[in-house]
């Protein structure tokens, strides 16, 4: 069991990275992007600053970068020049579409623009040569350290010196066209070493200068990067609703198995009778149920109000007051709980029963069964020391399925009882574009989901003996 137990760790890895690639492409692909309404703004230097500050947070997030591979060191000037017209109206007949991408290619390329732009400087064309002197002192300026592994004081020390760099470069764009021009020559001739980039640079910037690639960068060092909403390490922010989605989830799962295996095993011995008919219909009527419309159902006829005010209408506990002790805490929170565990475990519920009546019903009539009755061992003793055990098999393939909820929450119930935990956090995290914080959940969820595939796995050999791992 060991080895193959090895063997299955290491297949976690690559079945991990190729998980994260597919959720990074769909959430990078998706329409809209994080703080677009940053570069929005009346009036024409209220626009410019809010330019420059939507400008800034790209380059925080790396947003202003190729989603998977880099062809911006191969661009050629006259693609270059080609975007500057299209960006600035300069093109008759363009399709607004066209004219949009163009402006976000030319604020997106940044340095990599700076060469081209140069070499545009002696264009026979003024308009082309007015466009290129417009674009430099926004495409030359560095990009700021936002490295938060490194030390502080280092990061803080190489951004004034950015700063200061920057402001030299604004400076430049202020001269008059015929001093601007060689200027800005022989500002390009100190910086050429950096700018101008090999054929090795050039291949590395391909693969690495990428979002995906810093990214998993952060991600190897257990940094799951910053909220774009409200600028806090998302891994704090996680650890904080942890909490209140491992209590919800783990009480359901619990609950669930508590009450379906009994029922499953109850039911595969009756089976064909009224009564396990009458189980399966109930069963299957709450798995059929939605689970906004069954939580939204009890909130009507248990919450405050009308018919009944049996229990608050959501929130993990009592807002308005702390709890004077301890005890005083755990009722309140099982109080506000009870309606959210009740609608988790009815889902749950049907699927769970039915699996363990049909495991049992498999075995029930399997020859060592029948020597185990003829041993004289009690019915039930038979049915749960021997059938029981071995029906549970297809239970465990479930269990491996249900440990991702235990830390991404049900989003829909969370959403319905306005619990703050992992399920509301990727909600508004969706709504919001946080690119991060979706991400941290959605990869905690798939790397349980291979965890718990991988413990239902070993789990076969423990209830069943006849399975060999080796």
């Amino acid at each position: 069991m060991l080895q193959y137990t090895i063997k299955r760790l290491l297949l976690v890895f690559p079945t991990f990275f190729m998980i994260s690639l597919l959720i990074f492409l769909v959430l990078n692909i998706a329409p809209g992007r994080p703080g677009a309404v940053a570069g929005e703004g009346g009036g024409e230097k209220g626009g410019q600053e809010q330019k420059e500050s939507f400008r800034i947070f790209k380059e925080q997030f790396n947003l202003d970068k190729p989603i998977l591979l880099n062809t911006r060191p191969w661009m050629s000037t006259e693609r270059v020049q080609t975007l500057l017209l299209e960006a600035n109206g300069r093109v008759d007949g363009l399709p607004p579409a066209r004219r949009i991408a163009s402006t976000e290619a030319v604020d997106d390329h940044g340095e990599y623009l700076v060469p081209h732009l140069v070499a545009l400087l002696d264009s026979n064309d003024p308009a082309v040569v007015d466009l290129a002197l417009a674009q430099l002192p926004v495409s030359a300026q560095q990009r700021f350290a936002n490295d938060r592994r490194g030390d502080p004081k280092e990061a803080r020390a190489r951004n004034r010196e950015i700063a200061a760099a920057n402001q030299q470069v604004k400076e430049l764009g202020l001269a008059p066209a015929e001093e601007a021009i060689p200027a800005w020559k022989a500002w390009y001739q100190g910086e050429q070493a950096r700018l101008e980039l090999n054929g090795g640079q050039k291949l590395s910037r391909f693969v690495f200068d990428t979002r995906f690639a810093k990214y998993w960068d952060n991600l190897l060092h257990l940094d799951f990067g910053v909220s774009t909403v409200d600028r806090r390490p998302v891994m704090d922010t996680v650890l904080s609703k942890l909490k209140y989605s491992l209590t919800l989830s783990t009480l359901s799962v619990i609950l669930a198995y508590l009450i379906a295996v009994p029922i499953g095993i109850w039911s595969a011995v009756r089976q064909g009778s009224k009564a396990d008919a009458a189980t399966t219909v109930v069963l299957f009527i709450l798995y059929s149920l939605p689970t906004f419309f069954t939580g939204t159902v009890l909130l009507k006829l248990f919450t405050e109000g009308e018919p009944f005010s049996l229990f608050p209408t959501g929130n993990f506990q009592t807002m308005s007051s702390a709890p004077t002790t301890t005890l005083d805490l755990v009722l309140d929170i099982a109080w506000h709980l009870v309606l959210p565990v009740a609608t988790y475990t009815s889902v749950a519920l049907a699927s769970l029963s039915r699996y363990a009546r049909s495991g049992v019903i498999d075995v029930i009539r399997a020859d060592y069964i029948r020597t185990a009755r003829a041993k004289g061992l009690s019915e039930w003793m038979v049915i749960l020391k021997h059938a029981a055990r071995n029906g549970m098999i297809p239970i465990l393939t479930l269990l491996g399925s249900l440990l991702p909820s235990l830390v991404a929450g049900s989003v829909v119930i969370e959403v319905v009882f306005n619990i703050p935990g992992m399920g509301m956090y990727l909600y508004n995290s969706i709504n919001l574009r946080d690119y991060n914080a979706v991400m941290a959940v959605l990869l905690a969820s798939s790397l349980l989901a291979l965890l718990g595939i991988l413990i239902s796995d070993l789990s076969y050999a423990v209830v069943d003996p006849r399975i060999s791992l080796e």
